[in-house]
């Protein structure tokens, strides 16, 4: 019987399947091994293959500090860089495949400008995001879409997977808090979460954020919206591009992954994290934290100015 591929040789032959050149290499001061692409337009895309067996292989400590300097090295070169967990890849392939796809410029480009935004309700937000994001759907207070309306189908390729008789296509969805206010300079201060943000599969939304952030700015006018910028897959400068400014990290966190399912439970659910977990049905694993951004709406009233 034949031996199943590797992490990094599934990814290796689903690169090669859609005609990129896909190289392992091993950086200086890492055993990591890491697959170098080629990209359109010249673009280089890093990928850091993080096996499941690497956590149960190698003290977590170790790991995580191997990891995060790989990533701030590569990306201080000016070189897009991802570490790939091995549970996504093996539950959400689609949205992981789509994800790398846009990020080495063969997505379908939608422009922004040609969809309409307005609210959603939760169950179209929760279909959306379980089938199109990587950490799935979770509770927020508004929700809202970008349409393509059927008028622009035009601009999707001949092979984009879609209902062609409806009136309209949803390509994209942004969630947000409830606002947290609080006093600021003798004023209320109305401060909102931006928690999901999600495009089709095999889809480039250019704008498609600013877009939807712009909708709901109009609409609920915060004073600020605050996010985080996951650093396993981003370095925040899209973040950064529509204003956002850096406000600190958070750290690493803990994360179980069910080992029939693949599917990861936060460690703080008492469910998991109780005396009747069996080590057996869960292997610990760990993010490698965030980045926090904020992004001001409207100027501080000070007095004097």
């Amino acid at each position: 019987m034949a031996e199943l591929p590797s992490f990094s040789e599934q990814i290796a032959n689903w690169l090669t399947s859609i005609s990129f050149q896909c190289n392992t290499t091993h950086e200086k001061e890492s055993a990591l091994p890491v697959l170098e692409v080629a990209g359109a337009h010249g673009a280089v895309l890093k990928v850091i293959p993080v096996g499941l067996d690497l956590w149960q292989n190698t003290d977590p400590t170790s790991l995580l500090n191997s990891l995060t300097k790989q990533l701030q090295d590569t990306r201080n070169k000016g070189i897009t860089c991802i570490a790939l967990s091995e549970d996504y890849w093996l539950v959400k392939q689609h949205i992981v495949q789509s994800r790398l796809a846009a990020m080495l410029g063969i997505s379908a480009k939608i422009p922004a400008r040609l969809t309409k935004v307005r609210r959603i309700d939760n169950a179209t937000t929760d279909r959306f995001l379980e089938d199109n994001h990587l950490n799935g759907s979770v509770m927020s207070k508004f929700r809202y879409g970008l349409f393509l309306p059927k008028r622009y189908y035009r601009v999707l390729p001949e092979d984009f997977a879609f209902d062609e008789a409806a009136d309209e296509l949803l390509v994209a969805v942004a969630t947000f808090s409830n606002a947290r206010i609080f006093e600021q300079n003798g004023q209320p201060f109305r401060s909102h979460e931006l928690i999901r943000f999600a495009s089709l599969p095999g889809s480039n939304v250019v704008g498609a954020l600013d877009k939807l952030l712009n909708g709901f700015i109009r609409e609920k006018l915060p004073d600020d919206i605050m996010t985080y910028a996951d650093l396993e897959w981003s370095d925040g400068r899209s973040y950064q591009r529509l204003g956002f400014e850096e406000r600190g990290n958070m750290p690493p966190r803990k994360v179980f992954i069910n080992v029939q399912s693949m599917l990861r439970v936060r460690a703080q659910q008492e469910s998991v994290d109780s005396t009747e977990r069996s080590p057996a049905e869960y292997l610990t694993v760990y993010n490698l934290g965030s980045i926090k951004y904020v992004r001001a709406i409207k100027p501080l009233h000070v007095d004097g100015y």
